[in-house]
């Protein structure tokens, strides 16, 4: 008789999109004079990191359940615990009694006292207590096997619930800042206008008469410099690759974590070009919410 939690609701890692690497998973195994339970705890890592807590009985089985458990959950640090609670009437050490009673004897030539003293003293001296190695079962094993793949199925279930979360964090903030790259395309036109006026401003103050084409030519490479039309293109794209990256169905946190890297990129040109403080505002919201993505992604599988 066995009991699970977290296997029966949630995606499989193949059917899922975004999965978190934070994880739980249980299974309680019930064995003919014994309780066995499996537990799985995931955190985010860049790398597998597998911490395993197995009785001896079963630690030549060890790099079995090693195998299984990077095979079901990519990475991450995981913390693996197999963990045996007897319930039968058999105890696992017996007395030796031929070293007790020497031990008793030497005591009481030794020191005297009562039998019951004597048999205090002589238990906490080595060699009191045998403890027969367990054979592991072969069908016991198996069974332990399928506890595992339960609690795996649990882990994966809690990271794909984990993961819808994290995924309509991320659609929330990218479209937010799609919508901040809508307010740069609005103040762009007037930013330009007014770069234009400052300069003829600034021209007329001189008080000199000024080649007009040279003024033009001039001016046209000054606008240029603080051109945005391709950033704004990139920007637009990078961001609909994030959206679309979500919805593949292969473990895509690094691969979005590149793709921030690159939104990054554009946004900070954006800035630096902007000379305009209702725009440099409008890229410091932007920046706010990668940020906030950012620090998010580092817990995406």
């Amino acid at each position: 008789m066995s009991f699970s939690i977290f296997t029966t609701f949630g995606k499989t890692p193949l059917e899922g999109m975004i999965q978190s690497m934070t994880g739980f998973g249980k299974h309680v195994l019930q064995l003919p004079g014994k309780k066995i339970t499996v537990e799985l705890k995931t955190l985010n890592s860049k790398n597998l990191d597998i911490n395993a807590r197995v009785p001896q009985t079963y630690r030549e089985k060890e790099l079995i359940f090693r195998n299984s458990i990077a095979q079901a959950l990519g990475r991450g640090k995981i913390d693996f615990g197999l963990y045996v609670e007897a319930n039968g009437e058999e105890a696992s050490s017996k007395i030796n009694e031929g070293v007790v009673r020497e031990y008793m004897e030497q005591l009481g030539r030794i020191a005297g006292g009562d039998q019951a003293q004597l048999m205090e003293m002589a238990l906490r001296l080595p060699d009191t207590l045998r403890t027969e190695k367990e054979e592991l079962d072969p069908e016991e094993f198996r069974e332990i096997q399928e506890a595992l793949q339960k609690a795996l199925e649990g882990v994966n279930a809690f990271r794909s619930e984990e993961g819808k979360a994290l995924e309509e964090d991320f659609t929330n903030r990218i479209h937010a800042i799609q919508g901040y790259l809508k307010e740069v395309e609005k103040l762009d036109g007037e930013r330009l206008a007014a770069v234009r006026q400052r300069l003829e401003k600034a021209v007329a103050e001189l008080r000199e008469t000024v080649d007009h084409n040279r003024f033009e030519q001039e001016l046209i490479y000054y606008l240029e410099k603080y051109d945005i039309t391709e950033e704004k293109v990139r920007l637009s794209k990078h961001l609909d690759y994030f959206l679309n990256t979500m919805d593949s169905v292969e473990s895509n946190g690094k691969k979005l974590g590149f793709i921030c890297q690159e939104i990054g990129r554009e946004i900070n040109t954006i800035g630096s070009k902007a000379n305009d403080a209702p725009m440099q505002r409008v890229v410091v919201q932007m920046k706010d919410e990668l940020e906030k993505i950012k620090e998010q992604l580092l817990n995406v599988l």
